[in-house]
């Protein structure tokens, strides 16, 4: 099941791959920015809520150590209670301090294995969502990329053949100029006889 972020990310390249090639290029599109701006938009507001869903996982490890701890504690308050009551009965002291020290040896056991099974849990679940994040980033870093680069391309070569025609217009007026300038000088020759 992809995710929010997953499908607006499939959305911006199923937009991509529909777009037209830009003239006389195979490699450069014209991508009308209304919509990716409005797909960047969604994945910028998609964003915080998968980071919350990850966090929230990842809060769930605090929950996870902390019930091993509560387990830790009542297995070793009941070993006590059983300790306790083993040296009470004087007959049978030794054994009962080995029993209990057996089973406070494998309750700590025990607690310690689902601590160290808990944490390595939780580890596993936050670099997994870093390197999940991260490559959510890195693909949309590439689209933005790709983006500016399209634009510039595409406003690159609208500069140039505005200026193209102004080159054309300036050169149009520079050939009008010494046909008025001829015109202009004609009738105020001084050599006219009356």
């Amino acid at each position: 099941m992809q995710s929010k972020i997953e499908q607006v990310i499939t959305e911006i390249e199923e937009f991509i791959d529909g777009c037209k090639f830009q003239p006389f290029s195979s490699t450069k599109i014209l991508v009308e920015k209304e919509h990716i701006d409005e797909l960047l938009r969604e994945l910028r507001n998609k964003t915080p809520d998968e980071i919350k869903r990850y966090q929230k996982v990842i809060s769930q490890k605090e929950e996870i150590l902390n019930d091993a701890r509560e387990r830790a504690d009542a297995m070793l308050a009941e070993t006590q209670i059983h300790q306790d009551q083993m040296i009470e009965e004087h007959e049978i002291m030794q054994q009962a301090y080995a029993q209990a020290q057996q089973i406070v040896d494998q309750a700590t056991q025990q607690a310690q294995q689902i601590v160290d099974q808990a944490s390595e849990e939780a580890n596993n679940i936050r670099q997994s969502v870093m390197d999940y994040t991260d490559d959510m980033l890195a693909e949309l870093e590439n689209i933005v990329v790709h983006a500016i680069d399209t634009a510039e391309a595409k406003y690159g070569d609208l500069l140039a053949k505005l200026k193209e025609s102004k080159d054309v217009i300036e050169k149009n007026r520079d050939e009008l100029k010494p046909k008025a300038d001829a015109k202009d000088s004609e009738p105020a020759s001084p050599d006219v006889l009356i």
